[in-house]
């Protein structure tokens, strides 16, 4: 299978690695550009699935981009990136061939929905190479001190609730599958993120370090979903309740 490439075209480099990383964990293959010029060059030489498109960026603006785009494609999404609110601006990058526009700043849920959405309206051959893996079965069930609703994306416990993105979901469920089992790295990539994931184990480390933000009182000393160094995690199932300080 064929993994989607995205062309994320945006000058702010801070912005380019955190989307870079977050798409990559969502298994799409991401090509980088830090100006109009080269997001131009790019999408001659690797014929992209997708493109995230910052409007105002050095060299040639987006919207210059996305019209010599258009002048040579007329099917590849496009979806435009902006810092500006004014309708105009939307309206201009609409009537220039985009697909859609999304506002910075924008939530990461918000954006991997409307690049599903442009996928699956242009009628995407390769929009199920992503690996979806859908938690089996909607009934709550229990983590450690936790109750997990596979419905809402909710975990609730003793520090309150929490929401849960697909991928936390996922792992919870996987590591509740298999309590005090050593799972190793390579293990879980293949379960939660596919056969085919190109990315490394660095994306999975850091979607445990998230959730161990959820799940333990102190995630520095993580004794719920613990670290077998050299192999992976196991789950332990322990939650140990902090003591109450007087203040």
């Amino acid at each position: 299978m064929t993994t989607i490439k995205i062309l994320v075209a945006e000058d702010d480099p801070n912005i380019r690695t955190g989307l870079t990383d977050t798409l990559e964990s969502e298994n799409y293959r991401v090509i980088q550009a830090a100006d109009g010029r080269q997001a131009l060059s790019l999408f001659k030489e690797t014929t992209p699935d997708l493109i995230l498109l910052d409007i105002m960026m050095p060299g040639k603006s987006g919207y210059d981009v996305c019209r010599d785009i258009r002048s040579e494609d007329k099917q590849v999404p496009i979806i435009m990136l902006t810092a500006k609110g004014e309708e105009i601006d939307k309206v201009v990058g609409l009537q220039l061939g985009a697909d859609d526009y999304i506002t910075k700043p924008f939530g990461i849920h918000e954006l991997l929905a409307r690049i599903e959405a442009v996928l699956r309206r242009s009628g995407h051959k390769n929009q199920t190479c992503r690996v979806s893996k859908s938690p089996e079965g909607k009934t709550a069930f229990p983590f450690a001190a936790f109750t997990v609703d596979p419905r809402t994306y909710t975990l609730s416990g003793p520090a309150g609730a929490h929401d849960l993105s697909k991928r936390e979901l996922d792992l919870i469920r996987l590591f509740a599958n298999h309590p005090g089992e050593v799972l190793e790295r390579e293990f879980i990539l293949a379960r939660i993120w596919g056969e085919d994931y190109p990315g490394t184990t660095r994306t999975l480390d850091q979607h445990i370090a998230m959730l161990r933000k959820k799940v333990e009182p102190t995630p520095g000393c993580p004794e719920c979903i613990v670290t077998v160094h050299g192999i992976g995690y196991r789950y332990t199932g322990q939650y140990r309740t902090l003591p109450e300080t007087n203040e």
